[in-house]
């Protein structure tokens, strides 16, 4: 099964940088019957960008696509025939590399688009040989993702990038995250035509949406994201409304 995509917006961003992204959609929360979020809240869920795009393209009277049919059956997958799910995996990553050099273009790996898993616990196989995560099968390659997960065991492990996310009621382990030497991500309900803010929390703001490559951000920094569909609407709490920016928020 092909597992991984590409195409989208702002990954596509980072092509202008030399970097060619490929994304994992698996079905968000439990909407495969198993849970890929667990720390998911009721903001973050109602906000979830597995409904941007073509994802949120329904015929009318239907609640489901050929997307979500497509997440829904790789998340049925990585649970029920977790093997084959890992070397389809590590077929696609191999497949990526291939097509990234032939653009001259540097490829790196997100796995969690619409998931939370903690990959770094999961063995795979790579030319015979066994690995104790798909990072380690590919040393040279970069991997990044954002997380809801405090303590995963990640510090050992060069090439995987982790930027935590803020949610609705997750404060505390915002704070603790940025202990832990994370960079946060907050979505803010600013409109995308001011300038993200500088500041917030005492922290520099940097502007997450210039690009996707998350690796690539100063440290010590929190990501600062425009509300997009959705979570324009949220008054859960996982957007955040700085009161010292004018907010007109969209119908």
């Amino acid at each position: 099964m092909k597992l991984l995509s590409t195409g989208n917006p702002k990954i596509m961003k980072g092509e202008k940088m030399g970097y060619n992204s490929y994304i994992l959609h698996l079905a968000p929360a439990s909407l495969s019957g198993y849970n890929t979020c667990p720390k998911a809240t009721e903001g973050c869920k109602a906000a979830c960008l597995n409904t941007a795009g073509r994802g949120g393209m329904f015929k009318k009277g239907e609640n489901t696509n050929t997307i979500q049919q497509a997440r829904i059956r790789k998340t049925k997958m990585f649970y029920e025939n977790r093997g084959q799910f890992m070397s389809d995996l590590v077929k696609d990553i191999e497949l990526g590399i291939k097509q990234s050099a032939k653009k001259g273009l540097i490829p790196v790996f997100r796995l969690n688009g619409t998931s939370d898993i903690a990959f770094e616990k999961y063995e795979v196989v790579r030319n015979g040989i066994t690995y104790n995560n798909i990072f380690a099968a590919f040393p040279d390659i970069q991997f990044y993702d954002y997380t809801k997960i405090l303590g995963r065991k990640t510090t050992n492990i060069p090439n995987y990038h982790l930027t935590f996310s803020a949610a609705d009621g997750n404060d505390n382990d915002v704070l603790k995250a940025f202990d832990q030497g994370y960079n946060v991500a907050m979505v803010f309900g600013i409109k995308k035509s001011l300038n993200m803010i500088t500041e917030y929390m005492g922290k520099p703001v940097y502007n997450g949406d210039e690009s996707d490559l998350r690796f690539l951000d100063p440290d010590n920094h929190i990501v600062g994201l425009y509300a997009k569909g959705k979570a324009k609407s949220d008054n859960s709490g996982f957007v955040k409304y700085p009161n010292f920016i004018p907010i007109k928020m969209a119908a």
